[in-house]
């Protein structure tokens, strides 16, 4: 199959004649902010140092204001606007990615469909999922293994939705371990039946509380996103995280109503990770991966299981044995227990619902 690969592009002008390349800026930016010295970042990228000199002028010229600090004797240091630059692109990064890889792959099968002599029983394996780290690893490998696969990055409940409509073969959905799920599980009922159904099991993860860089306002629980002073970001409704933050204010004792920044969302745990690193929110709610990934202190609050469904009548099916067999693997177990905050220790395991839930 053609493989398409969309990423984000922004670019920064004044006017038609002034557009400076921020890709290449940007790249410029982070060798300098890793490396502290101009002439070896130019180096690191392939640049010369009076081209890199050049760009970082031309921008700075753009902005009426300076990108980097290249004192003598002690280096080269980015500025906040600088800094900000580079967060800016990681924001967009994290919340564009995810949907541009559901593109990529839609557009994929399009052009796949519209080839001729496709051979028979080819049909690509449709996955309809949260972004998550376990899932988009699992991406890489059945591609690798020349598996078709049509990926749509969709919420737990669409998801499960889908598959009862038939719209989807494999469904990603989370339910948190302990107090919360029977009632977390409950809400999936409405498109799981029993028995018509099977569950495979992905990972166990942590989810818990991101918050700013060396937590500057203190938060310690549920409890601090009360405070006036907080900044929260939520994640969008239907959502398996914004199920579970609803489930864990309701024991803590707080409402949406008193929390500042309740309605803002982002789409991807790394999203929220990217917001609150870039300094728009002091707080937020998602798998430890990602807090580690932006480099946020993480408070754990639960444990949850990542399950995909399917219908049972799948099973046999060659595709989805190719699935079981590459998540059952040695080699991808080790790669899902390789993320922070992930286990693996079930990791392809196949079951019915009551086997999940009756317990």
């Amino acid at each position: 199959m053609m493989r398409i690969q969309i990423t984000p592009h922004w670019g920064l002008a004044q006017g038609p004649d002034d557009a400076v390349d921020t890709t290449a800026l940007l790249t410029l930016l982070a060798a300098i902010q890793e490396s502290g010295a101009i002439a070896q970042a130019a180096r690191s990228v392939g640049l010369s140092y009076r081209h890199a000199w050049g760009q970082v002028k031309r921008a700075e010229q753009l902005f009426g204001h300076p990108l980097v600090d290249a004192g003598r004797g002690r280096g080269s240091t980015l500025t906040p606007l600088a800094e900000k630059l580079i967060w800016a692109d990681k924001r967009i990064a994290a919340r564009l990615s995810p949907l541009l890889s559901s593109l990529a792959s839609e557009l994929e099968n399009e052009l796949d469909r519209a080839l001729p002599q496709r051979p028979a029983g080819s049909a690509a394996l449709r996955l309809h999922a949260s972004h998550g780290f376990a899932v988009a690893a699992l991406v890489e490998k059945l591609e690798a293994a020349s598996l078709s696969v049509e990926l749509r990055y969709r919420n737990s409940f669409e998801s499960v939705s889908a598959l009862a409509r038939g719209e989807c073969d494999l469904a990603g959905f989370h339910v948190p371990i302990g107090e919360f799920e029977a009632s977390a599980a409950k809400r999936y009922m409405q498109w799981l039946k029993p028995q018509g159904h099977s569950l495979v099991h992905l990972a166990v993860r942590t989810q818990g509380l991101f918050v700013a860089p060396g937590n500057p306002k203190r938060i310690r629980s549920l409890a601090d996103l009360q405070r006036p002073d907080v900044r929260f970001v939520n994640r969008p409704e239907g959502s398996g995280t914004r199920m579970l933050t609803e489930l864990l204010l309701g024991k803590a004792g707080v409402t949406p109503a008193e929390i500042s920044g309740y309605d803002s969302t982002e789409f991807t745990h790394a999203a929220v990770a990217a917001y609150i690193a870039s300094g728009m929110a002091d707080v937020g709610i998602g798998v430890q991966t990602a807090a580690q990934r932006f480099g946020l202190p993480f408070i754990p609050l639960v444990k949850e299981r990542y399950f995909f469904a399917l219908n049972k009548s799948a099973q046999s099916q060659p595709a989805m044995k190719t699935v079981l067999t590459l998540m059952q693997s040695p080699a991808y177990r080790s790669s899902v227990a390789s993320l922070v905050g992930y286990e693996a220790g079930e990791t392809g395991k196949l079951m019915t619902v009551a086997e999940a839930f009756d317990r």
